[in-house]
């Protein structure tokens, strides 16, 4: 009780700072709307706002950037993924999350002393031949000291700060909370999924935590691009790593930014971007597996016009399937079938479609037509997928987490390639690739393989059959068959058939009448009409009229059904 009270406690606190940040940079609208006013005015009264005048001018993007970065590493790494969704935000909030750095003063040596004896099992000085007390960087997630091993290699050393797995934690909490109110709240993001992005970045947050997986994640890469020995990824060094430690090769190189030092050191600006394209789209296409963030501040240039990749806390995974989908894309691209790009594009968004598919199709035409007779060497790649996801996001589809990711790579890549080369174009760097995979899936071999295994599939599914049908058979003894049905258009539907039961009504009268009056008229006595039984050729009289006017409505029903699918 006393923990659960001690947390609750932590949360209230929490909840109070995040509306007093997001109430001093603008966002008090927001707040409100949220139902924090009580906090809003908690927050008001013990925090004093400064520059409030110039914060209430700014752009919403600069000021939502600007509350995350003080709301701390949750917050900033939200925003950066949020910057990846490009489906999700406009091109001026993209800009934004773009700028978010987690860069924060540097802990002292002294704080982080105990949980570096704890996982060195000595003070750093000792463990290590040299140890740099000041930090190479520092970020809001963990910094980076250099350091010296007994045998002289020189490192690397990154470490998790103290205490922030708690933090993380708990705003991730408020998070899966915040995510609820916003779909019960407003219903017309329900399609962008709140929830599931939230989970997905707080996977994507734990991993990045786990500075031993970061490790894993180099060593998979490494291995990948074995054959290409111009890429370079720093080395793991285990007896010191473990989840809170990473320590890897110093790389002695030209940072990607200083664009200047890679002139006076000689190197090859052209030759630098085609290759690291051709490493980041390897590991696209080939491999399924990437570095989700090349920007420049992850890239070193060495000598030899060689490329060193840094830090893989962000990486993107890509299944065969869907592999196999980003090409059946490019292809429909290339042969200009707008009904492939929107088949492809609807399959990754799912069924949470927010628009008319018809319009969809008209403009993903529009946007393919745009690229008639362009040949995918002169197509501009990061200006595609920027198009393609404007489509998606003014059809209110969101794309899936991983292939966000491998939009942003692409994205960051480009812009990376034409700081070092203005003419750089990556789909001419990708298209050996590209022709390399798409020849590979045709190979009698690829055929044999996928014929094998939907032979399997299909085999496996048969074997199968005997035992589900005995399942089902039990569960229909247990009585625990449950029947769903999802009928479209629901109340159209009834309406459908009530005036089917009604005409059933009207052609069962005509029937009595007619079987009525027919009795009548064998009858003798009563009165008489036209030398026949009034009853009887009154009822037939009524069973014609009603006849009439069941034909004229079956007609009628008929010819809306038609113009119905005419349209």
């Amino acid at each position: 009780m006393l923990i659960e009270t001690l947390g609750a406690a932590r949360a209230l606190a929490r909840v109070n700072e995040i509306a007093g940040v997001l109430a001093r940079h603008g966002l008090g609208d927001l707040v409100r709307r949220a139902g924090l006013a009580d906090a809003l005015a908690r927050a008001g009264r013990v925090v004093h706002w400064e520059h409030a005048d110039e914060l209430a001018r700014l752009p919403p993007p600069v000021q939502v950037r600007r509350a995350l970065e003080e709301l701390g590493p949750t917050f900033v790494k939200l925003g950066q993924i949020l910057a990846s969704r490009a489906d999700l935000f406009g091109p001026e909030w993209i800009a934004e999350f773009a700028k978010l750095q987690s860069r924060v003063p540097a802990l002292p040596l002294e704080a982080l002393r105990p949980q570096m004896r704890e996982d060195l099992g000595a003070e750093p000085e000792q463990a290590f031949a040299r140890f740099d007390l000041e930090p190479l960087a520092a970020a809001s997630i963990a910094q980076a000291h250099r350091a010296r091993l007994p045998d002289g290699t020189e490192v690397v050393v990154k470490v998790l700060r103290p205490g922030v797995h708690e933090v993380v934690e708990a705003d991730l909490r408020l998070l899966e909370r915040a995510a609820v109110y916003v779909e019960r709240e407003w219903p017309a993001l329900k399609p962008y999924r709140p929830r599931h992005l939230v989970r997905e970045f707080g996977r994507s947050l734990r991993r990045e935590l786990d500075l031993a997986a970061e490790g894993h994640n180099a060593e998979r890469i490494a291995a990948n691009l074995a054959a290409l020995p111009e890429v370079v990824v720093p080395r793991v060094h285990w007896t010191w790593t473990g989840p809170r430690m990473n320590v890897q090769d110093f790389v002695d190189g030209v940072p990607g930014e200083d664009l200047e030092r890679i002139d006076r050191e000689g190197l090859d600006r052209q030759l630098l971007a085609r290759r690291g394209a051709r490493a980041i789209v390897k590991m696209i296409v080939e491999d399924g597996f990437f570095h989700a963030d090349p920007h420049s501040g992850n890239v070193f240039y060495l000598p030899g016009n060689r490329i060193a990749l840094i830090d893989f806390g962000m990486v993107g995974r890509l299944s065969t399937r869907r592999r196999e989908e980003l090409l059946n894309l490019l292809l429909a691209l290339g042969e200009r079938r707008p009904d492939g790009v929107a088949e492809v594009l609807l399959d990754w968004t799912g069924d949470a479609h927010g628009g008319d598919e018809e319009t969809l199709q008209d403009e993903i035409e529009a946007f393919v037509d745009r690229y008639h007779g362009a040949s995918l060497a002169q197509v501009d790649l990061g200006q595609m997928l920027v198009e393609v996801t404007n489509v998606l996001r003014a059809h209110r589809l969101a794309l899936p987490a991983d292939l966000a990711l491998l939009i942003k790579a692409l994205v960051t890549l480009e812009g990376v390639g034409r700081a070092l080369d203005p003419d750089f174009n990556a789909a001419t760097e990708a298209l050996p690739l590209l022709r390399k995979a798409l020849r590979a899936r045709y190979t009698p071999r690829a055929l044999g393989r996928r014929g094998w295994r939907a032979l399997t599939d299909g085999l496996g599914t048969l074997g199968r059959l005997p035992s589900d049908i005995a399942q089902l058979l039990r569960r229909a003894r247990r009585g625990r068959v449950q029947v769903n049905i999802d009928i479209a258009e629901l109340r159209e539907t009834g309406e459908r058939i009530d005036r089917a039961a009604s005409r059933l009504a009207i052609a069962l009268v005509i029937a009595a009448l007619i079987v009525g009056s027919s009795i009548v008229m064998t009858v003798g006595g009563g009165p008489q009409l036209f030398g026949l039984p009034a009853f009887g050729l009154l009822g037939f009289v009524g069973a014609v009229f009603g006849g009439v006017w069941l034909v004229r409505a079956v007609r009628r029903s008929a010819r809306h059904a038609d113009e119905d699918e005419a349209d």
